[in-house]
């Protein structure tokens, strides 16, 4: 199931895009053509840290192209910016200066062009890190919690992130699998976390929740149903 059919099955009228494994590679307007029916979409910038080539260059040239060709690109993501510091590598992939000039590409420079919003990843065992600067840069800050066996700190974690982005707009990322152990993701965490998440839109505390992922929509997976039943009954 691709990402378009994901969201019509899932009742969910937008989709962030996000380069896995290099993939796909520019350029990206024949996977854009499916989503031209959408709201709104988020195309990332930085892939998942599997991305290689994001390790040297970003693909917001590409991205800007799109969304002059497609009104409903709204943004670009940075998906896996921060590094563990413990791999030896890098702490990010880009560092806060080029954010900031990403985000001024992003914005239009003043030149008139259409604004895009510039989208980043959060995940609490990130807290500590150096990285006042590069979350300084961002225009939406989405919210992950990479165990599912850390959920039940869910709301302590979010109010964390809360004080690390003051005046951003936040989204509540919601894993519909166990990414951190590679299992399924128990239904009681799922309908937890999404409740959470409903709570915090209607206090003003977020304005979205993202799904992931649509790779795994069509596995006859409870926490997915349970999920699609929740956004059509909500």
């Amino acid at each position: 199931m691709g990402p378009a059919e994901a969201a019509k099955w899932m009742g969910i009228p937008n989709v962030v895009m996000v380069v896995y494994g290099g993939n796909p590679a520019p350029p990206f307007d024949a996977h854009q053509r499916p989503l031209d029916g959408l709201r709104r979409v988020v195309w990332s910038i930085v892939g998942d840290s599997s991305s290689e080539r994001n390790d040297e260059q970003t693909d917001v040239e590409e991205v800007l192209a799109l969304a002059g060709q497609h009104r409903n690109v709204c943004g670009a993501i940075l998906d896996d910016l921060f590094n563990a510091p413990e791999n030896g590598s890098r702490r990010w992939r880009v560092d806060a200066e080029e954010l900031a000039r990403l985000a001024g590409r992003l914005h239009g420079d003043g030149a008139g062009t259409r604004r895009l919003d510039l989208w980043g990843v959060l995940y609490a065992h990130q807290f500590d890190l150096p990285i006042a600067a590069h979350l300084g840069a961002l225009d939406v800050v989405t919210f992950w919690t990479w165990h599912a066996r850390d959920l039940g700190k869910l709301e302590a974690n979010f109010a964390r992130c809360e004080q690390l982005t003051p005046g951003k707009r936040r989204v509540l990322g919601c894993y519909m699998w166990d990414y951190g152990e590679g299992k399924p993701m128990p239904t009681e965490l799922m309908e937890y976390q999404c409740r959470l998440g409903r709570k915090m839109l209607e206090d003003g505390r977020i304005e979205g929740m993202i799904f992931l992922a649509s790779c795994i929509c069509d596995m006859d997976l409870e926490a997915v149903e349970w999920t699609r039943r929740w956004i059509e009954g909500v």
